[in-house]
């Protein structure tokens, strides 16, 4: 034994405590019949519908059905943040009603003659140019990291405005005019934005 030292026994370290878990609730994984998944799984139900509608001149109905569609895109979303019922189903379902019901409306406005038909060419290509460039992204071997991009977000609400503003113009106006033709220039525009802005990012991620 050195000078100086104790001939007693140390006393055994007192375990450290463990980190404290950071604040907030913690969030669980929702199962899949969820009040949120059953909305938007209505909300694709109403594809065909006003697929129907429009198709067969019932636009003041289509416009009710659309409007009816959109609202529900709000509401599921806030039912899942407010009560904490987000999920994996929900996460593909939603985008996947939404583009469905934005394609489906366009194509037919297009079909019909309400809309123009490069309108509905643009809509529809800048959504196959996203999803081939997530295709491209995997068989690289790059993990596409999708999130929602600001001038995506403008681009969604100017193609719902526009699609509603037409179906109840068509349905319970006069009629399009000048003012609808500037609107299809705007949402055109955002519409390319966006798209190069997901190219941009696409490129991003592969460097």
């Amino acid at each position: 034994m050195r000078p100086g030292c104790s001939a007693l026994p140390a006393e055994p370290e007192a375990p450290r405590p463990s980190a404290a878990p950071p604040p907030g609730p913690a969030l669980a994984e929702a199962g899949a019949l969820t009040l949120p998944n059953l909305i938007t799984l209505a909300r694709l139900c109403a594809v065909p519908g006003t697929i129907w509608l429009i198709m067969h001149g019932r636009l003041d109905w289509a416009f009710v059905l659309f409007a009816a569609a959109g609202i529900s895109d709000a509401i599921d979303g806030w039912i899942a943040r407010r009560w904490h019922l987000r999920s994996r189903l929900g996460a593909m379902l939603d985008p996947l009603a939404d583009k469905a019901l934005m394609t489906g409306a366009y194509v037919t406005l297009a079909i019909t003659g309400m809309i123009p038909d490069w309108l509905a060419i643009l809509v529809v290509f800048r959504d196959l140019l996203i999803l081939g460039g997530v295709v491209v992204l995997w068989l690289l071997g790059t993990a596409p990291q999708i999130r929602p991009l600001r001038i995506s977000k403008v681009n969604t609400a100017a193609q719902i405005a526009f699609a509603g503003l037409t179906l109840l113009v068509a349905g319970f106006g006069p009629g399009p005019g000048p003012a609808m033709e500037m609107l299809a220039w705007g949402v055109a525009a955002t519409t390319a934005a966006s798209g190069l802005a997901y190219l941009r990012e696409a490129g991003r991620q592969v460097r």
